[in-house]
């Protein structure tokens, strides 16, 4: 579905989609209902938006990126109480004789929804499930609001965030479930003033910063803040990764209230993060980091199945400014695989207050430790 125009109509239909092809359909929205007049109401979704099951619908020179793409939008909203269908994860919906143009087979895997460059924006009470990557994406934008979605893929389907922010500001997310097969919210590069409040992450990597710092680039990220969250059933809990050698901060971040039930690790700062396979030069080390300080984790509790606390930052650039205050967390009832490991804090500099267990959490250093200077050039900076 290919949306244009100053006044952007979304509409859904009920009907059954179309039989897989290699031709190219084109929907009028207007023939759906739309008015298009910048009076009615045309960005509900009270049916069922379905994505093709796979890439067969587009030419190969115009295969998407993204699936629904909005760009340079002010005051927008989409709400209603239907569901967007990436149709990803459904094999057995297609035929044999194509199952190699399957986004998953195929390895074209879009981004089911995306909002670029715009402002003041609404996505509230609608489901978004089965995207061949990240399910709803926010990029150079500001003003945003989220309530009341329901995101879910299977926790083993790859790279599929939920909700991924990449330079926006004033962010406010709230009151909504969301399960896949990585971070559940993905904060990147470029993004402050973020808000997170009464999330469930069920399965998931959950709440990250990160990764950030990629190929020695720059990344900022401040002022995030997290609470009442419930994560369950996942790798982590809330992360911060950065790669080595990236320039920047991460600072004035706070996770409070958090309820984790057999996560794997839940709290974690990697600044050694590196996703490339089999390691190689990208993740060799490096004498520069993203710099982290002032990170609160309060009211923290749950069961663990692999480390409950890991904390493994920089040599050159030590976390700083690091805070727990009344974290409690005990090994599930079933370990994982590996077995149990004890928490680590590596260059990281602050305080632990109130109840804390295990007692090994309060491995945090209370010098200020050693900060490298920050006499680097403006574009190291943030």
């Amino acid at each position: 579905m290919l949306i244009a125009g100053a006044i952007l109509c979304l509409v859904a239909s009920t009907a059954p989609a179309p039989a897989l092809s290699a031709g190219r359909t084109t929907f009028s929205v207007s023939s759906f209902g739309a008015a298009g007049n910048g009076i009615a109401d045309d960005s509900e979704i009270d049916g069922d938006v379905l994505a093709p099951p796979g890439m067969g619908y587009w030419p190969k020179a115009r295969r998407p990126l993204q699936w629904l793409n909005f760009k340079w939008l002010d005051g927008f909203t989409i709400q209603g109480t239907g569901t967007v269908d990436g149709q990803s994860t459904l094999l057995r919906s297609v035929s044999p004789a194509n199952v190699s143009q399957h986004w998953y087979i195929s390895g074209v895997k879009p981004t089911l929804i995306r909002f670029y460059s715009s402002f003041n924006v609404s996505v509230r009470n609608i489901r978004i499930t089965n995207s061949p990557q990240c399910h709803l994406k926010f990029d150079s934008s500001g003003g945003i609001k989220v309530k009341n979605i329901t995101i879910s893929s299977p926790g083993d389907s790859l790279n599929t965030d939920g909700i991924h922010l990449q330079n926006t500001r004033d962010v406010d997310i709230r009151s909504s479930s969301i399960g896949c097969g990585d971070d559940c919210i993905s904060i990147q590069t470029g993004c402050s003033n973020v808000h997170m409040k009464n999330i469930n992450c069920n399965p998931g990597h959950g709440i990250s910063l990160g990764g950030l710092g990629k190929d020695n680039s720059l990344a900022c990220v401040s002022d995030v803040f997290a609470e009442h969250i419930n994560v369950e059933n996942a790798l982590y809990g809330v992360r911060i990764k950065t790669w080595q050698g990236g320039k920047g901060t991460v600072r004035n971040v706070t996770f409070s209230n958090v309820r984790v039930a057999n996560v794997a690790t839940p709290i974690a700062i990697d600044q050694f993060y590196c996703d490339a396979g089999g390691g190689g030069a990208r993740c060799g080390n490096r004498s520069d980091a993203v710099g982290i300080t002032g990170v609160a984790y309060r009211r923290v509790a749950g069961t663990y199945t692999y480390q409950p606390v890991r904390l493994a930052c920089s040599d050159a650039r030590p976390c700083t400014g690091v805070s727990m205050a009344d974290v409690r967390l005990s090994p599930a009832s079933a370990a994982g695989a590996g077995g149990l490991r004890q928490p680590l804090c590596w260059k990281s500099y602050g305080e632990a207050m109130g109840m804390i267990e295990p007692t090994g959490i309060a491995c945090l250093q209370r010098s200020n430790g050693f900060v490298m200077p920050l006499t680097k050039p403006f574009n190291y900076t943030c």
